[in-house]
């Protein structure tokens, strides 16, 4: 789960590791932006941007759809054996019980990168979501997520606090501006 601030190159640092064939979800308007970035940085690969009524998936190397369109053709995505999967934005699944959710959950592939710069937007099961995603069954079970987690953490169990950040720990990159600034370069426009 790579869950830096916005403007620190969580879309550069994926594109650095991609391994073909892989699976880019993203809202809509963002799924425009990864085809752009991806001729301009990754020119080697083959890019199908998965969209439009005429959609088709072909042998191309990275294939970049919405969430949208995950829900609706989950049956055929699902079906593919995808080295990476990649989901940008991805408190898009925060809800577990959603469709768009299920559909992530359903996706088959060796490794999985999650994008966010706000990976626990309004509740802890957020974070669940985004864990059962990356790692099923890392958390067990939403009821017992909740038990041992939600509720604990609620009521100020610091141990809980400090028991979850040990389990989930390992799978999480967040960094501030704050943090890097001053090691950032200044920001150039081409």
């Amino acid at each position: 789960l790579l869950a830096d601030d916005m403007g620190l190159g969580k879309t550069l640092q994926t594109m650095s590791v991609l391994q073909a064939p892989v699976l880019i979800v993203a809202p809509t308007s963002v799924a425009f932006n990864w085809v752009r970035e991806l001729a301009r940085f990754r020119p080697d690969l083959r890019v199908n941007h998965y969209r439009g009524p005429k959609r088709k998936l072909d042998d191309a190397e990275v294939t970049v759809t919405s969430y949208a369109l995950l829900r609706i053709d989950e049956e055929k995505l699902s079906q593919v054996d995808w080295t990476m999967t990649v989901l940008d934005e991805s408190q898009a699944i925060k809800n577990p019980g959603s469709q768009v959710t299920q559909a992530a959950f359903a996706l088959r592939a060796r490794y999985r990168i999650s994008l966010t710069g706000t990976p626990i937007e309004n509740h802890l099961t957020d974070l669940w979501s985004q864990m059962h995603f990356l790692n099923p069954g890392l958390l067990n079970g939403m009821r017992s997520f909740e038990r041992r987690y939600t509720k604990p953490i609620a009521q100020g169990d610091e141990v809980a606090v400090k028991r979850l950040r040990q389990v989930t720990g390992p799978f999480i990159l967040r960094r501030t501006k704050s943090e890097v600034a001053r090691d950032l370069p200044q920001r150039t426009e081409y």
